[in-house]
């Protein structure tokens, strides 16, 4: 079988090759074409491990010609790479006084200017200098993690970050100030004991920079338009033009999102914890009103909203029995961290995730199907990042190195024999390192336990969720947290 694969492969390179020599196939689409090729995804191999850090290493991401790596880690650190060569460019401190979770360059300033944030809730500005000097300035803060930041295509000013306060920031280098878009807010009753929703990632549509989504402590993914927005502060900017969610999840609340990431094509592909990768369309939303009881219901506000998702939203509403399932993609772990997610391939042809068994997935984005498992970690692989234009992946986890895979191997990998699956879920990454994380899970437990629908089965078992809850947050507090978050003893608890 993989003999006869093998020769297909070649058949159809050989056919590309022709057809580009007599003009029927332009450049570029060759080009696509061999990039996006299943076989190179299948020879990737570890070219080069880069060595420096003393820390877990949180973020990876290269600059917009892919010829600079930035990396970002617990040990407060941001180095610049030369990938190809493993050579450090230039490695100053953060100015963070805590663990660096990403850090990015922006587009259009010779790689002179680096954004970055922290599990100090700071977001700051490094400027290099001249002769390698570097200058980080402060631009502004969450109260609690802010765990990722995301670039406006195209814009060397402007990006946007999220945090465990549940804000969502807008940043404009030109004036150094920070604006406060909103705070994410729970949908329904939840409100009644979740003030607001813990953001763990943000991302923005490229095709359409005034859109981006977020997720979090919760299972649906809201996209907001920016246009929407009034500057002066007139009006509230609180509601999301539309949500996404897997139906089968809608009311979970064991579940939260992870990581979140556009395709080219406006795709979105979202990450949960103990539970699946799924790929939606924009004509998958639920609107800009979803109900948990009634998910294809819509609001009033619908007529309100803008562009490019009405239409989509109301075809759902009108005939939600047709309504496409997401896609989904499956067989990784991801319970222990907060994990990113990305697409691979010249047009995005695949979608690769970091996985608590310390390994790298990646499936074909059509179809959903594995074809490639590689080991990465001893421990977990957090965050996975493809370069922009050539088929090579910078991955990083619990070690503190950084692995950059490229075509290599001269032999085409095979899937192992048995692939390690994940463990029952746990409820939502049970990272508690404050009174005030132990609380909104009491509140949530609480709620559930009184509720009239639990019989008594399962308000045991919610009772036993709760003894686990608090000595999850006793053995917390003994330590620092694998994800640098702070730490609080029994005593702070009651002060």
């Amino acid at each position: 079988m993989m003999n006869k694969r093998a020769r297909t492969t070649i058949g159809k390179a050989v056919v590309d090759v022709w057809k580009r020599e007599v003009g029927e196939l332009s450049t570029r689409n060759f080009a696509h074409r061999l990039g996006a090729s299943q076989d190179l995804v299948l020879r990737l191999d570890v070219y080069r491990k880069l060595e420096k850090h003393r820390g877990c290493v949180n973020t990876v991401s290269f600059n917009a010609d892919g010829a600079i790596l930035v990396s970002g880690s617990d040990d407060k650190r941001v180095i610049l790479w030369n990938w190809e060569t493993g050579q450090v460019k230039l490695s100053f401190q953060s100015g963070h006084n805590n663990n660096v979770f990403q850090a990015k360059i922006m587009p259009y300033t010779d790689d002179r200017s680096i954004i970055t944030c922290a599990a100090d809730g700071q977001v700051r500005h490094a400027q290099i200098l001249e002769r390698g000097q570097v200058k980080t300035s402060l631009l502004g803060k969450h109260q609690g993690r802010a765990h990722k930041l995301a670039i406006e295509p195209g814009s060397p000013h402007i990006f946007y970050t999220c945090g465990e306060d549940g804000m969502v920031q807008h940043f404009d280098l030109r004036s150094g100030t920070a604006t406060e878009l909103f705070t994410c807010q729970p949908i329904g009753d939840r409100r009644n004991y979740m003030p607001v929703i813990q953001l763990n990632a943000i991302a923005i549509d490229p095709r359409n920079p005034n859109l981006f989504a977020v997720g979090g402590l919760d299972e649906y993914t809201r996209v907001y338009d920016i246009r929407k927005y009034k500057w002066d502060g007139s009006s509230e900017f609180g509601q999301p033009a539309n949500y996404f969610c897997p139906p089968h999840l809608i009311g979970d609340e064991r579940v939260g999102i992870t990581g979140l990431a556009f395709s080219e094509q406006s795709e979105l592909l979202v990450s949960y914890n103990d539970e699946c990768i799924y790929l939606f369309t924009r004509d998958m939303g639920l609107g800009p009103n979803p109900v948990p009881s009634s998910p294809m219901s819509m609001g009033s506000d619908a007529s309100e909203i803008g562009g490019d998702y009405q239409s989509a939203a109301s075809s759902l509403a009108m005939d939600a029995d047709e309504k496409v399932a997401p896609q989904a993609y499956k067989g990784h772990r991801n319970c222990e961290t907060v994990k990113g997610v990305n697409f691979l391939g010249p047009r995005c042809e695949y979608v690769v995730s970091g996985s608590d068994c310390g390994r790298i997935f990646i499936w074909r984005k059509k179809g959903g199907e594995l074809i490639r498992v590689m080991e990465a970690d001893k421990h977990v692989v957090n965050c996975i990042e493809s370069h922009p234009h050539t088929m090579v992946l910078a991955s990083s986890g619990i070690e503190t190195d950084i692995k950059i895979w490229t075509p290599r191997a001269l032999e085409r990998a095979k899937l192992p024999a048995k692939i390690e699956q994940k463990p029952k879920a746990r409820g939502w990454m049970y990272h508690l390192s404050s009174p005030q994380d132990l609380m909104l899970q009491l509140f949530s437990l609480q709620r559930r336990r009184t509720s009239p629908e639990r019989g008594g089965e399962e308000d045991s078992a919610a009772g036993r969720e709760l003894l686990e809850l608090i000595l999850t947050y006793n053995a917390n507090s003994d330590g620092s947290s694998d994800d640098g978050g702070d730490t609080a003893s029994q005593e702070d608890l009651f002060c």
